[in-house]
């Protein structure tokens, strides 16, 4: 109970706020270059039914929408080129550009 309210309240977050939706963005590309794709795939899943919609994405992907389920789930595997595809849809969707910065380790 506790997951699901938490999941509507970041998607009812991300639908009312763009800079929300934006952060979650953010954070799964900076998860996914920084070795944590695991929680990059769920925080992009939130996104997706938080902006797009599965269904929309598979229409603009031309990926089954299952698929991409399956792709953004806990175990998820997608290619490089599908997540390149998502993260397109998603940067199209929020009007945003990804851009990634080296920084010293700390």
């Amino acid at each position: 109970m506790l997951t699901r309210d938490f999941k509507e309240t970041v998607k009812e977050r991300a639908t009312r706020d763009p800079a929300f939706a934006k952060a979650l963005l953010d954070e799964a590309a900076t998860l996914f270059l920084n070795g944590e794709p695991d929680t990059a795939r769920l925080i992009l899943r939130d996104l997706v039914n938080a902006s797009v919609g599965f269904e929309a994405l598979a229409a603009e992907t031309n990926r089954p929408s299952k698929s991409l389920h399956r792709m953004l789930s806990e175990k998820g595997n997608p290619s490089m080129d599908n997540l390149a595809i998502i993260f397109g849809a998603l940067r199209k969707r929020l009007g945003v550009r990804l851009q990634a910065h080296a920084v010293d380790a700390a």
